[in-house]
């Protein structure tokens, strides 16, 4: 789930020890809840305390990269760590192997939660074979496609969004697509960077860089091959505006309208959003991807060994993630729901985006959640992630041929994962 653009508080996990006194003594408990951007949890957390007189909750905010270093910061010096801390799902694999330093929330009853989520989603959550519940599931980044309808029409494409859908069944027609809309378009790229159709067509994938055994495959797997050559060959095309995601040049090229479609995940919106401002409402629509289903992001709410108030925050925890909560942030913030008896709700399935074109962006986040095979995140799934990004970055522009980046990729792939 990666919110990378919220990253003020570069040493709040550090910072965000318990403090209070011990709940046996019946005095006031502060619970901390540490978190990378904004997971909608500022107006929950007054909801709790005003339903747990005694409780007070505060929200702790770091970027994606800092709060997951400092986490493991915070568990090798076994102390300073927050009483709940939010862990994305390519680095949950790494902190699997700290089981010891996690609170096993079966302890407290969570194997009896088990329904609330799909299968995949639960046992993404837990460790040894499923034994040791490590995190409960908050949301889910399933993916869709979002584009400008009046940049698709004046390039002689069709603006609604389900004969846009119809354009590309597979990615090879979404490439076609580009190709069309880039020999009409005057001043505008078809898509934002190879980076993010590269990240969804790999999302796509049930195996990527690593073997369920955590070998590394990611220079043999072809559907890694695959990725990186069709989302290459658009760079190598001029097709995409060769801007990072989050990033200052990203938000500008939106504001300038100066590509066409971006594959998005649920929490992505908010951001485009925010980025082309009031004047760009209702020219942004919503529709499914090639390939119908995938998913970029997600997390898990997980309650560290050495907190002084481990059954207090997982109750807090158990609350945020309780359906009726996650049905209410989507509603609010937008960040898809990973429980079931959330994402699977009429309010959720109904609800539409004024700003995306009445798009009914409930629906469409939903059935792509339903249709999406979890892929498998290996151990060193983090640091060998972004060398295959950074490849496409050089294609991008222009430094580098795509089978020299291709190779470079896959020498320092295999490094990073030997590491």
């Amino acid at each position: 789930m990666t919110r990378l653009l919220a990253g003020l508080a570069a040493f709040a996990l550090l910072l965000s020890g318990c403090s209070g006194k011990p709940a046996e003594t019946g005095g006031p408990i502060k619970l901390t809840v540490a978190t990378f951007g904004e997971f909608g949890y500022e107006k929950l957390f007054q909801d709790y305390e005003k339903a747990h007189p005694g409780i007070t909750v505060e929200g702790r905010v770091a970027d994606f990269e800092t709060h997951h270093r400092q986490l493991a910061t915070g568990l090798g010096a076994g102390r300073g760590g927050a009483d709940v801390v939010a862990i994305e799902e390519q680095y949950l694999p790494k902190f699997r192997q700290s089981t010891d330093k996690f609170t096993d929330l079966s302890e407290f009853g969570a194997q009896g939660l088990r329904a609330n989520w799909p299968g995949w989603k639960w046992d993404q959550g837990t460790a040894n074979d499923g034994k040791f519940v490590m995190g409960l599931g908050t949301d889910m980044g399933s993916l869709a496609l979002c584009y400008r309808r009046d940049l698709f029409a004046n390039a002689g494409l069709p603006a609604d969004r389900d004969q846009v859908a119809a354009l590309w069944p597979t990615w090879e027609k979404f490439a076609e697509t580009g190709e069309k809309f880039s020999s009409r378009a005057q001043g505008v790229k078809f898509a934002d960077s190879a980076g993010t159709i590269y990240t969804a067509m790999l999302n796509q994938a049930q195996e990527n860089y690593f073997a369920k055994d955590d070998a590394f495959i990611g220079d043999t797997n072809p559907n890694v091959r695959k990725a990186f050559d069709l989302a290459g060959g658009m760079a190598l095309k001029k097709e995409t505006a060769a801007v990072t995601t989050f990033t200052q040049p990203w938000t500008v090229a939106i504001k300038q309208s100066r590509f066409a479609a971006i594959t998005c995940p649920a929490w992505m919106l908010t951001q485009i959003e925010e980025a082309g401002g009031p004047e760009l409402a209702g020219k942004w629509d919503v529709t499914s991807i090639p390939g119908k289903a995938g998913n970029w992001g997600g997390s898990f709410l997980t309650v560290p060994k050495q907190g002084a108030h481990r059954k207090e925050a997982y109750d807090l925890a158990v609350w945020l993630t309780a359906p009726e909560q996650q049905k209410r942030i989507f509603l609010e913030s937008g960040l898809l729901p990973s429980a079931l008896g959330a994402y699977q709700d009429g309010a959720v399935l109904s609800h539409t985006s004024k700003y995306f074109s009445d798009a009914p962006i409930g629906k469409i986040f939903a059935a792509s959640a339903e249709a999406l095979r979890p892929n498998y995140r290996g151990l060193r799934d983090g640091e060998v992630r972004p060398v295959y990004g950074h490849a496409l970055g050089r294609v991008e522009e222009g430094r580098q041929a795509l089978d020299q980046a291709w190779d470079q990729a896959s020498t320092e792939g295999r490094a990073a994962a030997a590491k």
